[in-house]
Order: structure tokens, then C-alpha cells, then sequence
């Protein structure tokens, strides 16, 4: 059975940083893809980022370029989400997802599975 398990949200002041971690575990997850996506308030959950965990190839959402990175620990079985000069409208739950395959999924309902999530508020 999949778990991803989300941690590292909070709280943090505009131009502040945040790391979230997703441990994944229940198979070896070579073959997937690994993303984030964060959902505000009466919005759609909206792709952030994602690495392919074969290669560590990425793709990163425009609204976060040059903002935001995702990488992957082999060792801890985790995929990094670091989110650096935060700004207010990167409030939202982040989520973690996995999929089979290679390939840029943005749209959430392509995901087959997904953490719990966890809340970033940033203040302004």
C-alpha cells in the first residue's frame, strides 16, 4: 500500500523559505513520478512541481519558477519540495503525489496517489 506522508509546512513571513518533505513508501518508486500541488481556498489544486525519481528530471509550474525547486532522496525514500521569497499567494495545502509513468501530469486528476497534505501560510 502507498503512503506519502508530507512535513515541513507552517507559518513564515513573505521573502521567508520553507522545505517540505515527502516520505514515500509501500514499493520502489523508480518507475514514478513524484509531484506537489497546493490548493487555496475555493481554487483548484493547482501542479507545483514534479521529478521523475529514475532520472531526477523536473518540471517546475511558471507562477514558481526561479522560486521553488524539487529534488529526491534515494536514502530516505523522499522527495524535497524547497520553496524560497515566498510570497502571500503561495498560501494553500501543499500536497505530495505519485504516478506511474514518466511525464508532465499538471492536471491533479492524472495522480494516482497522494499524501494528506500540509498547510504554508505565508504572511505579508
Amino acid at each position: 500500500q502507498v503512503q506519502l506522508v508530507e512535513s515541513g509546512g507552517g507559518l513564515v513571513q513573505a521573502g521567508g523559505s520553507l522545505r517540505l518533505s515527502c516520505v514515500a513508501s509501500g514499493r520502489t518508486f523508480t518507475r514514478y513520478t513524484m509531484g506537489w500541488f497546493r490548493q487555496a481556498p475555493g481554487n483548484e489544486r493547482e501542479f507545483v512541481a514534479a521529478i521523475w525519481w529514475s532520472t531526477g528530471s523536473t518540471s517546475i509550474a511558471d507562477s514558481v519558477k526561479g522560486r521553488f525547486t524539487i529534488s529526491r532522496d534515494n536514502a530516505k525514500n523522499s522527495v524535497v519540495l524547497q520553496m524560497n521569497s515566498l510570497k502571500a499567494e503561495d498560501t494553500a495545502v501543499y500536497f505530495c503525489a505519485a504516478k506511474y509513468g514518466s511525464g508532465i501530469f499538471t492536471s491533479a486528476g492524472s495522480w494516482d496517489y497522494w499524501g494528506q497534505g500540509t498547510q504554508v501560510t505565508v504572511s505579508s
